[in-house]
C-alpha cells in the first residue's frame, strides 16, 4: 500500500516573535504566525494577497526558534501539516491547522535583522554563522 506525502515548504516574514512554554514533562514548544504573499489576478490587474500560516516548533528547535527568531525577519519553514480539533470554554468545537516546524533557516542577514532593545545587540555580541543551528 502506497503511503501519502504530507511535507510543507514556506517563505515568508515572521508575523510574531515565536512564544515558548514547557510542557509538564519538560518538553519545549514554540509558536508563531508566518505571512507568505502570493499574486492574484483580478480583472486585469495583479494583485499580492497574504496568508498566515501558524507554526509549532518542538523540542530544541522550539528553543532556538525562540532564541534567534523576531518579528519581520524572512525565514524559511520545513515541515508537516497538522490538523487538531479541541472544545473552546463555551464547549464549542473548534479546528485548527498548524505546520509543525522540521527545519527552520533564517534568511534575513544579521545586518538587517530587528533585535529587540532588551538583547544589547552589537556586531561583536552576535553568534557567527556557524554557531547558529539553523
Amino acid at each position: 500500500m502506497a503511503k501519502g506525502l504530507n511535507k510543507v515548504m514556506l517563505i515568508g516574514r515572521l508575523g510574531k516573535d515565536p512564544e515558548i512554554r514547557y510542557m509538564q514533562n519538560g518538553t519545549a514548544v514554540a509558536n508563531f504566525t508566518m505571512a507568505t504573499n502570493r499574486n492574484v489576478k483580478k480583472g486585469d490587474a495583479w494583485e499580492e494577497e497574504t496568508d498566515w500560516h501558524r507554526i509549532v516548533a518542538w523540542d530544541k528547535l522550539a528553543e532556538i526558534a525562540s532564541k534567534y527568531m523576531k518579528k519581520g525577519q524572512m525565514v524559511y519553514i520545513e515541515g508537516q501539516l497538522r490538523t487538531r480539533d479541541w472544545e473552546d470554554k463555551e464547549g464549542n468545537k473548534r479546528q485548527t491547522t498548524e505546520v509543525f516546524a522540521k527545519d527552520i533557516q533564517l534568511l534575513t542577514p544579521k545586518s538587517q535583522s530587528e533585535y529587540s532593545s532588551d538583547e544589547q545587540y552589537s556586531p561583536s555580541s552576535a553568534p557567527d554563522d556557524d554557531d547558529v543551528p539553523f
